[in-house]
C-alpha cells in the first residue's frame, strides 16, 4: 500500500465572506487521502470566520487578534503544520478553488525529483477560464514580476517564481530558508520566497495537469493594492537584486520618484499621491 505524504492546506482569510465558502467546499472535495485544512483568520470583521467555522467542522480554525498581513498570517498556519509533522504545506488564497485531483497530481510530480522544493498548479481565472498563472518571470531592470499565461506542453516545468495564491512547499524548504519574510505585509512575498528557495538549490516548478482557479476581481484602481505593490516591490528589489544591478536600481528609483513628482505637480491624482506615499514610507524602511 502506498504511503501518502502528509499535507496541510493553509488558507488565510480576511473578510472573505463572498469567497471562503466556495474555497473550502472545493478543498473538501479533494480526493488526496492524507491532508488537513487549517484556516487562519486575520481578524475578519464581516462574519466570514464564524460562517466558515460553523459550516466546515473538519477544518482547524485559528483567529489572529489583528490583521497580520499575508506573510505573518500565513506563517501562523505554516508553524502549526510544521509542528504537526507536515511533509508538505500548501498555501491557498481564500478567493481560490481547486480541482478534486489537483493535490495528488501536485504531490506526485513534486516527489519524482528530490530537488523540487516548491510547486504550483496552473491557475485559471474562475470567471473567464483564461490562464491566470502558468509560470512567472522577474524583470529586474524594471522591478516588475510578470505571470506567464500560456499553456505549456511539458507536464512539469521550472519557473522563476510561483504565486502565493496556490503553492505547495516541501518541509525541507522551510527548514533550510525559513518561513515567509514578514517584512512583506502584502504582495511580493511569494516571489521573495521563490527566489530564496532557488538560491538555496531547490527547484521551483509548475505542474500542468494540476489545476486551481482564482476569482480575479476587476479593480481599475485601489489605493491599498497600489501602495503595497509599490512598497513591497521596492523592498524585494533592495533585498534580492543582483549586486551588479544595484547601481541601476538606485538610478531607476530616482527616475520613478522624479516622474511621480511631475505627475503630482501637473496632474494631481490619487494614483500619484498613493505612489508618492509608498516611496516616502520605503525611505523610512531603509
Amino acid at each position: 500500500m502506498k504511503n501518502f505524504s502528509k499535507v496541510f492546506i493553509v488558507i488565510l482569510n480576511y473578510n472573505g465572506r463572498d469567497v471562503i465558502k466556495k474555497c473550502l467546499a472545493s478543498v473538501f472535495r479533494v480526493d488526496y487521502p492524507n491532508f488537513e485544512v487549517v484556516v487562519v483568520d486575520n481578524n475578519s470583521q464581516d462574519g466570514s470566520f464564524e460562517m466558515a467555522r460553523s459550516g466546515f467542522s473538519k477544518a482547524i480554525f485559528i483567529k489572529n487578534e489583528e490583521n497580520l498581513g499575508f506573510s505573518l498570517g500565513n506563517n501562523v498556519g505554516i508553524r502549526y503544520a510544521l509542528d504537526r509533522a507536515a511533509d508538505w504545506v500548501f498555501l491557498l488564497n481564500n478567493d481560490a478553488e481547486v480541482d478534486k485531483d489537483f493535490l495528488g497530481k501536485l504531490v506526485d510530480a513534486a516527489e519524482k525529483d528530490v530537488a523540487i522544493g516548491i510547486s504550483s498548479p496552473v491557475i485559471f481565472e474562475k470567471d473567464s477560464g483564461k490562464i491566470w498563472f502558468s509560470g512567472g518571470k522577474i524583470k529586474w531592470f524594471s522591478m516588475k514580476a510578470e505571470h506567464t499565461c500560456q499553456a505549456k506542453t511539458e507536464e512539469c516545468f521550472e519557473s522563476e517564481f510561483v504565486s502565493g495564491c496556490a503553492m505547495l512547499v516541501k518541509r525541507e524548504v522551510f527548514q533550510e530558508i525559513g518561513l515567509l519574510d514578514e517584512d512583506f505585509f502584502l504582495y511580493w512575498e511569494d516571489i521573495d520566497f521563490s527566489v530564496r528557495a532557488r538560491r538555496a538549490g531547490f527547484k521551483v516548478m509548475v505542474v500542468s495537469s494540476s489545476w486551481a482557479y482564482h476569482w480575479e476581481k476587476s479593480e481599475a484602481f485601489k489605493k491599498s493594492k497600489v501602495y503595497w505593490l509599490v512598497i513591497s516591490g521596492l523592498i524585494f528589489s533592495k533585498k534580492n537584486a543582483p549586486w551588479w544591478l544595484r547601481g541601476w536600481l538606485y538610478f531607476y528609483v530616482k527616475l520613478r520618484k522624479l516622474k511621480n513628482k511631475i505627475d503630482l505637480a501637473y496632474n494631481r491624482n490619487e494614483m500619484a499621491e498613493v505612489v508618492s506615499k509608498a516611496y516616502r514610507d520605503f525611505e523610512k524602511y531603509i
